[in-house]
């Protein structure tokens, strides 16, 4: 009599081998990116609330414009912000590195008359020469970041007053200005709207598109949780949306501003880096578990090292796009500024104990504060009740992750 046997793979599925449900797998996505989303809602029912409030004013292509350039240097101070944060860090140096950088590009081009061009260079290297100082502190000497960046806030202040004499310097020359105020010229035949303006926008949808076409492909292909088509192809459709108005209403004015197209370019580039590239694991890695990290081979000393030197580059880009706006080297340029972007930061999803955070995130957290700037100017909120509704809004996202984790610990 032959015997014969069920193997594991042949048996009937049991409930812990089901496939997850739709419902389910709604649930761990927005479980898993819940600080992302809850920012990305907040900021679409500020626009709204505002748009309303203003009888229409808020969006209007003139006040979008304005609104990117006036929130630019914040918004490229926490990008780098938020790496630090991420790698388990703090920076209190950028905004007086922000003027010291704004003070000695004045000088160069206004008293030295120096181009603009190598001007702007050699900011951009003073910036990373100040984030590898403050770096070698705090990587290979094991001061703790809060204290050299500390000390770091007070040279370079005192260095700004120095390098400006206490006044101002400016006007500085029509190329430099326009990093800030600037926009990409028009080309090709007259139309009611702005036709390269038209082109970034087609091709930033496609690269979008195609990303989220990309990413499920690859989640299918590794057997993850994917989203049912209907919700992904939603998604799609609110992306799209979402491009196809604000090409609009940038098309309709002037175009694509100058500091908006370097925003993009260091969105991209360190969202890339971030997400994939080695070093930006290990700078995740380091912020989640430093210990863990060293142990799997990470060179912490070096990835720390790194995320100053980016954050110094980052700040000095920031003081010159500022003093661009303002055309001049002014000693209280930058006061406030890293109070600004560590808001932004923590508003766009970091952590305070480090390794959690996305690059885009800080991008949103700032854009929820300059609406908030912008929205409470136009109706006329003085900036006493501004500062308390911004104290405010950053400690409710401080404790939402609070509340987030304790749930999850759970």
């Amino acid at each position: 009599m032959t015997t014969t046997t069920t193997s594991p793979k042949d048996a009937a599925p049991g409930p812990s081998s089901a496939q997850p449900s739709t419902r389910e797998v709604l649930l761990r996505g927005l479980r898993g990116n819940m600080r992302q989303y809850g920012m990305l809602i907040a900021l679409a029912f500020i626009v709204v609330l505002f748009q309303v409030w203003t009888d229409g004013t808020l969006l209007l292509p003139n006040n979008v414009s304005n609104l990117i350039q006036q929130n630019s240097y914040i918004l490229i101070l926490a990008m780098g912000m938020m790496i630090v944060i991420i790698a388990g860090h703090i920076d209190l140096s950028v905004g007086s590195l922000v003027a010291f950088v704004g003070a000695l590009s004045a000088v160069m081009m206004v008293k030295h008359d120096m181009p603009w061009v190598p001007a702007l260079i050699l900011s951009l290297l003073v910036g990373a020469l100040a984030g590898a100082w403050q770096g070698y502190f705090i990587a290979y000497l094991g001061i703790p970041s809060f204290i050299v960046t500390l000390a770091g806030m007070l040279l370079f202040r005192g260095l700004t007053q120095i390098v400006l004499e206490g006044q101002s310097i400016a006007p500085f020359p029509e190329g430099f200005q326009n990093l800030a105020k600037g926009f990409i010229p028009e080309m090709g035949p007259y139309t009611q709207y702005h036709n390269p303006t038209l082109l970034l926008g087609l091709v930033a949808l496609v690269f979008l598109l195609l990303r989220e076409w990309r990413d499920r492909r690859r989640q299918l292909a590794y057997e993850l949780d994917v989203v049912p088509a209907g919700v992904w192809a939603l998604k799609c459709v609110a992306i799209t949306a979402a491009v196809v108005a604000s090409t609009l209403t940038l098309a309709s004015f002037h175009g694509v501003p100058v500091v908006m197209l370097i925003m993009c370019a260091l969105l991209i580039g360190l969202g890339y880096v971030m997400r994939n590239a080695v070093v930006g694991r290990h700078v995740y890695a380091l912020g989640g578990n430093k210990a863990a990290a060293k142990l799997s081979g990470v060179k912490d000393k070096r990835v720390t090292f790194l995320v100053f030197v980016n954050m110094g580059v980052l700040a000095a880009l920031a003081g010159c796009v500022y003093a661009a706006r303002l055309n001049a080297g002014t000693p209280q340029a930058g006061l406030n500024f890293e109070l600004e972007a560590i808001a932004a930061a923590f508003i766009g999803g970091a952590s305070m104990s480090g390794g959690v955070g996305t690059v885009m995130g800080a991008v949103i957290g700032g854009l929820v504060l300059g609406v908030l700037n912008n929205g409470m100017s136009l109706v006329g909120i003085g900036t006493d009740y501004q500062q308390v509704i911004k104290g405010l809004v950053l400690l409710a996202a401080v404790g939402f992750d609070v509340w987030n984790k304790r749930r999850a610990g759970k």
